[in-house]
């Protein structure tokens, strides 16, 4: 069968009218367009198109069309879509629409008004994406206890794993330290009144309600918080919650409820670890530094810190738990589909753990002063 193509090319006042004929497809017949209207007259305002004797048309006949509109491009001249196929022109103006878009505007020549502007909308944003988050986490966690909630419980020992035995040595250190660092530097002040005992119930009340679980927490945001977006985002990259959606799993009840479960659950049993540890640097001063028996400490310290310290503690440790799986969960969700962007969902999920945590600790002191906690 013989595929022929044809364009004839018709002047009407000052526009130009392309007629194609026949068969515009790859297997068809050559027909240069390029030659016959690479030299249009200087009066044309416009082009338009018939193509009504077009019988048959593929890919060729869109890369023949865009040769056409760049020419025009290069003399000014209008071109009318209206005349083509209606597949044709929805292609077309998807190309136009992605290729000629305006360069964006750097963010220096924005205003001061504007750039507070811009960082109010970015904060409303988020605030709207965390609320609407956190409605997805308590509908994951009531189909979780309704039993309809899917996930590998092997998935979720090996969180349990991570978020508890394997942190515990790293939250041991740091706590350690800061015990030792707040015993020494009460030490020094003590000791000009002669009230050097009182090294522990400084050290016993400031790691049970404030730094055991603070502590704890900013090291688990840098260490597991950090670990869920990035492994998210990458699951993000990779398109494998795509596929998730596609099997028919829920992703919040896959990913997210394995992770944040393990998380709220080990983050009271490591601030509980944090403030003994804690407490044990403390003594080491206490003995090294100002002399102090054993068997004293151990009294002082038990005077001092009572049960419900502990469980200021544990309370503020749990909510502590809840932020930073809540911010590296999220942070992962959201990552765009790039290197780049997965890099950007830790830092941004660390960050905002670090500061809600701050936040959350100081309104918490503030309440529990106030009812007399």
């Amino acid at each position: 069968m013989n595929k022929e193509c044809a364009l004839q090319i018709s002047h009407e006042d000052d526009k130009l009218c392309l007629t194609f004929l026949g068969f515009w497809t790859i297997q068809g017949n050559q027909c240069n367009t390029l030659e016959a209207i690479k030299t249009i007259p200087p009066q044309t305002k416009g082009i338009y198109f018939d193509t009504e004797g077009i019988k048959d048309w593929d890919s060729r006949l869109l890369v023949e069309l865009s040769r056409i509109t760049k020419i025009a491009d290069t003399h000014s001249v209008k071109v009318d879509l209206t005349g083509l196929p209606s597949g044709v022109q929805e292609l077309i103006k998807l190309s136009q629409k992605k290729t000629g878009l305006p360069p964006p505007k750097e963010d220096s020549d924005l205003g001061v008004l504007a750039e507070i502007g811009k960082h109010s909308l970015q904060a409303f944003d988020q605030a709207i994406g965390m609320l609407s988050f956190t409605g997805e986490i308590f509908l994951a966690y009531f189909r979780l206890f309704s039993g309809k909630a899917r996930f590998k419980k092997k998935d979720l020992v090996s969180f349990f794993y991570s978020c508890g035995p394997q942190a515990l040595p790293i939250v041991s250190l740091i706590s350690f330290l800061v015990g030792f660092t707040l015993a020494f530097i009460g030490a020094v002040q003590l000791k000009m009144f002669g009230a050097d005992i009182f090294v522990a119930n400084l050290v016993g009340l400031a790691m049970t309600r404030e730094m055991g679980p603070m502590m704890a927490a900013v090291i688990m945001a840098g260490r597991t918080g950090a670990a869920f977006a990035a492994q998210l985002g990458t699951m993000q990259v990779n398109e494998e919650i795509d596929a998730l959606q596609t099997m028919g799993f829920n992703p919040l009840d896959f990913l997210v409820i394995p992770r944040m479960t393990a998380l709220i659950i080990m983050m009271p049993f490591l601030a509980i670890c944090a403030d003994f540890i804690g407490i044990l640097g403390g003594f080491f001063i206490g003995r090294l530094s100002l002399d102090i028996s054993p068997i004293m400490y151990y009294e002082q310290t038990i005077k001092s810190v009572h049960l419900n310290h502990f469980l200021v503690g544990v309370t503020k440790a749990i909510l502590f738990g809840y932020i930073v799986a809540f911010c590296g969960c999220i942070k992962g969700m959201q990552c765009k589909r790039s290197a780049g962007a997965v890099g950007q969902a830790t830092t941004s999920a660390v960050v905002t753990s670090i500061v809600l945590i701050v936040f959350t600790d100081a309104a918490f002191t503030f309440f529990f002063n106030l009812i007399g906690v």
